[in-house]
C-alpha cells in the first residue's frame, strides 16, 4: 500500500520537491516521562508549530521516553530552525501543562540536546545512482 505523501509532490513557483523527514526527539536522560494523556498533547503541539511553518505532519507517534515525527517540509524550511522550535515550544508548554514532569527533569529542559533526523521517501540511493550513471551524457 502507498501512503498518501509519498507520491506527493509540493509545487511553488520556481520548485518542485518532494522532502520528506523522519524525526526522533528524546527526553534528557533518556527519562520514562510520558503517558498515554501526555502524547496526544504532544501530538497537536508539533502540528501547530508545522502549521506555522508550512509543513505537514504526516505521522506521530510516541513512547515514554521518545516520540516520531515524520513530515513533508517545502525546500525554503531549514530543518535546524524546524526543529528547534518544535523541541522549545513542546519543552515550553509541556512542562506548564504537565507539572509532574519537573519530578523526572530539572533546569528547564525536557528534550536532549541531540536528536535524529533522517531523509526518506523517494528512491533508494541505488536506484537513483543507477538513474544518474545512465544519462546520456553527450561526447
Amino acid at each position: 500500500m502507498t501512503h498518501k505523501y509519498e507520491q506527493q509532490v509540493r509545487k511553488s513557483r520556481h520548485c518542485v520537491s518532494a522532502l520528506h523527514a523522519h524525526l526522533v526527539f528524546v527526553t534528557k536522560y533518556r527519562r520514562k516521562v510520558f503517558n498515554d494523556e501526555m502524547l496526544k498533547r504532544l501530538k497537536q503541539i508539533p502540528k501547530d508549530v508545522c502549521q506555522d511553518f508550512e509543513v505537514d505532519l504526516v505521522e506521530f507517534n510516541g513512547e515514554i521516553d521518545h516520540i516520531h515525527l515524520l513530515i513533508v517540509y517545502p525546500p525554503k524550511v531549514q530543518l535546524s530552525k524546524l526543529i528547534n522550535s518544535l523541541k522549545g515550544v513542546s519543552s515550553r508548554l509541556m512542562r506548564k501543562e504537565y507539572p509532574v514532569i519537573h519530578r523526572y527533569l530539572w533546569k528547564g529542559a525536557l528534550w536532549s540536546p541531540s536528536y535524529f533526523a533522517g531523509s526518506c521517501g523517494g528512491a533508494s540511493l541505488d536506484v537513483l545512482t543507477k538513474y544518474i550513471e545512465q544519462q546520456n551524457r553527450p561526447s
